[in-house]
């Protein structure tokens, strides 16, 4: 894991196509934006991780197909100026 140190409007740019900037900092809660193409799916981990556990119980039980977590990714804002 790579652990980097950001200040408020200090980026972090992920395969020269991805943007996390930190928006803003309090008590103990971190806003980050993130710039992605549309292609790149973003989850939030824990519920990410939740619905794929709850997805793997559900089909030990059932002969049915597992949940498509995809729709629960996060929806993205545009860009500013493609509105």
């Amino acid at each position: 894991m790579l652990i980097l140190t950001r200040k408020v409007n200090e980026e972090i740019i992920l395969n020269s196509n991805i943007r996390v900037k930190i928006i803003s900092i309090t008590d103990n809660q971190i806003k980050i934006g993130i710039e992605a193409p549309n292609d790149i799916e973003i989850f939030r981990g824990e519920l990410y991780e939740k619905v794929k556990q709850t997805a793997i119980e559900a089909s030990k039980l059932s002969n049915e197909k597992t949940i498509d977590v995809t729709k629960f990714k996060v929806n993205k804002l545009p860009k500013a100026g493609n509105e």
